[in-house]
């Protein structure tokens, strides 16, 4: 029964694994593969329409074969949906276009095989990462902690930047998204807010996903970027002061050649 439900799904996975999605854009079978080398401890292969992990647990969907809005992808996001959109990098930062979301689609299923499917369980990989005089929790998993010591190295090295990173606004927080059913990456201990202090989020701005605007030195946003983090001020539902581990889409983007400043 399973099988017949994706027909109409895996002739668009075979379309989509003959070549490039559009012009620019990596297909989808390149993107999985720089998604299994982004977490080689956890993904074992991909098998045509399916991604097996190392858990033992059981495979996922890639694609779930429904079409979804926007919006229901941001509610209910299968593994093909979150490589949907091309994250851009650099030292650029305008109003995305509407609906532009890289990143904040999520696979909730893929981070909780991740990471850990409960409090719990991402608790067990928690470690304290030193950020600027605060000690921070931060999930070890997948070169995570690491990647934000790193992160703190670099950015030592600009005391003019301090300002703008502690007090930290937090790590860990096993909650849902605000106005949402799903979690935020916090939940999984792989996300950093910076001083709320320079902080624009959509909810806040008083004219919703129109109010965009950046007060954080695009500086900061290109070290997280080295380091595997993207940044909330992408999106059109933006939040500037939200980093998140996700060095799948920093890997897709470098081969796309995605630049924010359109380069």
């Amino acid at each position: 029964m399973r099988r017949q439900a994706l027909t109409g799904a895996s002739a668009l996975l075979l379309a989509l694994l003959a070549g490039k999605a559009t012009a620019g854009e990596s297909s989808l079978s390149e993107k999985l593969s720089l998604l299994a080398k982004a977490y080689p401890d956890a993904i074992e292969r991909i098998d045509g329409n399916i991604l097996v992990l190392r858990d033992g647990g059981a495979p996922l969907d890639i694609d779930d074969g429904k079409k979804k809005s926007h919006a229901e992808k941001l509610a209910a996001a299968d593994i093909e949906d979150s490589l949907s959109q091309i994250y851009p990098l650099g030292a650029c930062a305008k109003a995305p276009a509407v609906d532009f979301d890289p990143g904040r689609i999520r696979s909730e299923a893929l981070l909780k095989r991740l990471y850990g499917s409960s409090a719990t369980a991402v608790r067990r990989d928690l470690v304290t990462v030193d950020w600027f005089g605060e000690r921070l929790r931060v999930t070890r998993k997948h070169g995570t902690a690491a990647a934000l010591k790193a992160i703190a190295a670099d950015l030592s090295r600009h005391a003019e930047l301090k300002r703008y990173l502690s007090p930290s606004a937090g790590t860990f927080n096993w909650r849902p998204i605000a106005g949402a059913a799903t979690l935020s990456v916090h939940s999984f201990g792989a996300a950093i807010d910076l001083n709320t202090g320079f902080a624009d989020y959509w909810r806040w701005s008083g004219k919703g996903v129109h109010g965009y605007r950046n007060r954080y030195p695009l500086d900061i946003v290109e070290i997280f970027e080295k380091h595997g983090f993207i940044w909330g001020g992408r999106w059109y539902h933006f939040d500037t002061m939200h980093f998140e581990y996700r060095p799948e889409l920093i890997a897709i983007a470098r081969a796309a050649g995605a630049d924010a400043c359109g380069h």
